[in-house]
């Protein structure tokens, strides 16, 4: 079994790998997500940032300030948002599970701002 996971922007400009574990994964249907993913959710793998290294591509990578503490990661060529991070736990990074390859496999434990999911999702069933 790989140690890591391994992922790419949309372009294949910016490729990635981190190191497991993942602590938590989770779908974030914060309005900030909404708006990044153009989705109802954000969808991340908490990790040891010391574990997250970018392969090829940094230069293309772009971090835009979302709030006081967040930082959001993309591909400034194809717009694919690769990661989220916090200046209040710089230990940590939440990289986006649509970016991994292969498909992400583990369980997704959380979900987190459920007050602004939206309500056009399918409930259940």
């Amino acid at each position: 079994m790989d140690s890591q996971l391994h992922g790419s922007c949309l372009c294949g400009g910016v490729r990635y790998k981190a190191a497991l574990p993942v602590f938590h994964s989770s779908h974030c249907y914060c309005t900030m997500c909404q708006k990044q993913h153009g989705a109802a959710a954000g969808s991340y793998a908490n990790m040891a940032r010391a574990g997250f290294v970018v392969q090829q591509g940094a230069e293309l990578i772009t971090e835009y300030a979302s709030s006081a503490e967040g930082r959001r990661g993309f591909c400034r060529v194809c717009g694919s948002t690769l990661f989220w991070r916090s200046t209040a736990s710089p230990d940590r990074i939440a990289i986006t599970l649509g970016t991994l390859e292969p498909e992400y496999a583990g369980p997704v434990e959380r979900e987190l701002y459920i007050d602004t999911k939206p309500a056009w999702l399918p409930h259940g069933g």
